[in-house]
């Protein structure tokens, strides 16, 4: 059975996103999505963190996910691929602020 789809709200804390999200922004997410390569995902991480990362890649043990800012945070460079159950949501765009940056993160 498959997992229902929600649609929530997330909001971003850190720079580990830089420059594609910035501290603050408001995401509209769909809860139970399947990940896409090249999309924004919302993972929880080893030590319980919820975190917006870039899946990078399927790997036989869940999946590879990055972060846009070599200089802060942490991803699968640090704790191996995310495991598919520890994917929470896709990130389907930006709903504040809108000024000045794309509506749908890349």
């Amino acid at each position: 059975m498959s997992t229902p789809v929600r649609v929530g709200l997330a909001r971003v804390h850190g720079r580990s996103m830089l420059p594609t999200l910035h501290p603050g922004d408001l995401l509209l997410v769909v809860h139970g999505a399947r990940p896409r390569v090249g999309r924004l995902v919302v993972v929880r991480l080893p030590d319980g963190t919820v975190a917006v990362k870039r899946a990078v890649r399927r790997e036989p043990d869940g999946w590879w996910v990055e972060r846009d800012n070599p200089r802060e945070g942490v991803d699968s460079w640090t704790v191996g691929a995310v495991p598919d159950d520890r994917v929470l949501a896709a990130v389907l765009a930006r709903v504040w602020p809108l000024r000045g940056r794309r509506a749908v993160p890349d």
